[in-house]
């Protein structure tokens, strides 16, 4: 008789096997250890709080609907970056319409608070500065930097060449770097 694993104890891939075979318990643990990873990536790609919750959210559904699509040919991690980074984009053409009016607004500007120190309040700018990329150029440097994968492991999840994630990332510095500059940070 086969002894059963605990679920913390079982490995993605078995986890993924037995959700594919209908084990919601499996399912909901493969989503337990996932789901930091995901809102990491969310928030990280847009920078809100309520948007990174509701795209984990989405991921967490789409996951649902499509385990038993993963194939297992690549890092169940490397999935999970495109589906979030998809939900992600999805969510943005949804509210384009209302992020265009609060950016209007200036909502995205920095709020001097007490405890505020200037490092973080650079990093902020600089990730606010990152939002404001090119799609590609954006996805990049949240890969490479945010997360730090390499540049191919980058190329992986955007379906890109190794040297078109390095060009995007030349880009997207001599842009931060203009962007910074605008926005009194160099």
């Amino acid at each position: 008789m086969a002894m059963m694993l605990d679920d913390g104890d079982a490995s993605d891939l078995e986890l993924i096997a037995r959700a594919k075979d209908g084990d919601r318990k499996a399912f909901g643990a493969l989503v337990e250890r996932h789901y930091d990873f995901v809102h990491r990536i969310a928030w990280r790609w847009c920078g809100r709080r309520d948007d990174a919750e509701d795209i984990a959210q989405e991921v967490c559904i789409r996951l649902g609907r499509s385990i038993r699509d993963y194939r297992g040919e690549g890092a169940f991690t490397t999935w999970l970056y495109t589906m979030t980074m998809n939900a992600a984009r999805d969510l943005a053409r949804k509210t384009a319409r209302d992020v265009a009016r609060t950016d209007a607004y200036g909502v995205h500007a920095s709020i001097a608070g007490d405890g505020t120190d200037d490092q973080g309040a650079r990093l902020d700018e600089l990730w606010l500065a990152v939002r404001e990329l090119p799609d590609k150029q954006r996805d990049a440097v949240l890969l490479v930097y945010g997360e730090g994968l390499s540049h191919a492991a980058a190329g992986e999840v955007m379906t890109i060449s190794e040297a078109t994630v390095s060009w995007h990332i030349h880009e997207a510095k001599k842009r931060l770097k203009v962007l910074m500059r605008s926005a009194g940070e160099v």
